[in-house]
């Protein structure tokens, strides 16, 4: 943040950005947003570049699909190792986030350098709040042996400076039954950035047993909560791809216009 402050700032990039912005909008200083911007300079092109010379020739984050994550999933894939874009690996499977604490530095962990680790119950409705566990941690043994990435799946979040091939916000989430819920430790998964697509590699005759079987874990949804906020937030949140919104909170409900009056001023009485 500094380095982008002397660099010139926000007002700098926006600047930058100029011909992909509507530069007549008003702004809170009365202004249009061209006439903010249109004196910032930019004082170093490695940290502000231009339009001409970005620093990667497409977005840093992607929106995969597949059959592990029908309705998306998202990855930082400037922040992930070119080596690991294209993989297929065999799931290790942790059921939540205290399944993960428990059981990561276990040197008797059953884990490969090429194995996806995979985490369920983070999502929205699993956290519940779809929490920031999404940057899990290399195995201990493994990291012992120089391993410094692997492939990672949640329906959690992360934050923005965390990094890694990471696969965040798999939705439908593992706690709503989407197929996170149904992935064993040993399935093969496959991740292809480039093409946008996150696999399970599992027949659809054995995942729809599966389903059969599959049961919510108890103390997941609205089981947890028998009244007040979280009831309404466990029974009402939408999935990832909807930003996590209340259903209710949908549409756009007409503002009708008011006219407010108060009192009639009454003639004061002469003394």
């Amino acid at each position: 943040m500094e380095d982008l402050y002397y660099a010139g700032g926000v007002g700098a990039v926006l600047n930058r950005l100029a011909d992909l912005l509507d530069l007549d909008c008003t702004t809170v200083s009365g202004a249009t947003l061209g006439e903010n911007v249109s004196r910032a300079q930019c004082f170093n092109d490695d940290v502000i570049r231009t339009m001409e010379d970005p620093l990667s020739p497409e977005g840093g984050i992607a929106a995969l699909y597949g059959s592990l994550a029908p309705d998306g999933a998202v990855i930082k894939h400037v922040a992930a190792s070119p080596e690991l874009q294209q993989h297929r690996g065999r799931a290790v499977v942790f059921q939540d986030y205290a399944d993960l604490k428990a059981r990561i530095d276990d040197p008797d962990l059953d884990v490969e350098p090429d194995d996806v680790l995979v985490m369920r119950n983070a999502g929205p409705i699993g956290g519940p709040g779809m929490p920031e566990w999404g940057f899990l941690p290399l195995p201990r043994k493994l990291l012992e042996k120089g391993v410094r990435d692997m492939v990672r799946i949640s329906d959690a979040r992360m934050s923005g400076t965390a990094f890694g091939t990471i696969v965040l916000h798999v939705s439908p989430e593992s706690a709503a039954g989407g197929p996170l819920a149904l992935v064993q430790s040993g399935d093969p998964i496959h991740l292809d950035v480039p093409a946008r697509q996150l696999d399970l590699l599992v027949d659809d005759s054995e995942m729809a047993r599966r389903r059969t079987e599959w049961e919510s874990r108890p103390g997941v949804a609205h089981d947890e909560f028998e009244r007040g906020y979280g009831r309404m937030y466990s029974e009402h949140v939408m999935q990832a791809q909807h930003g996590c919104d209340f259903d209710f909170l949908q549409g756009r409900t007409p503002v009708k216009t008011r006219v407010m009056t108060g009192p009639t001023p009454q003639k004061r009485r002469p003394d």
